[in-house]
């Protein structure tokens, strides 16, 4: 097992992205699993199941933008690159430094 103390903050957060798209797909796998047992189940004793699935909510709302910049010195300020820029960034951009170079 990682030692989480050792990590940095991008790495940390890189294992929570991939630790929660674990569990999804765990998830999703052991639901279709259990609805072809209940199919199966039911074809055993000549009876048809029909499984209606609740409708999905809409994908785009509420949905996390992935970070985009981070302050140099300061990891606790990010940006998603929509919108205005926060004023740290601005701030840095006049100062003559360029957008790349705060990249995640």
């Amino acid at each position: 097992m990682t030692e989480y103390k050792d990590l940095s903050e991008h790495e940390l957060q890189s294992v929570i992205v991939n630790a929660e798209k674990a569990l999804k797909n765990m998830q999703a796998n052991k639901r279709k699993d259990v609805m072809a047992q209940i199919k199966e189940l039911a074809a055993s004793i000549n009876v048809i199941v029909e499984i209606h699935e609740p409708e999905k909510k809409s994908v785009r709302k509420g949905t996390k933008v992935a970070i985009k910049y981070r302050h140099p010195d300061d990891f606790n300020k990010t940006w998603t690159g929509r919108g205005v820029a926060p004023k740290w960034m601005q701030e840095l951009l006049n100062t003559g430094h360029q957008r790349a170079e705060f990249e995640v």
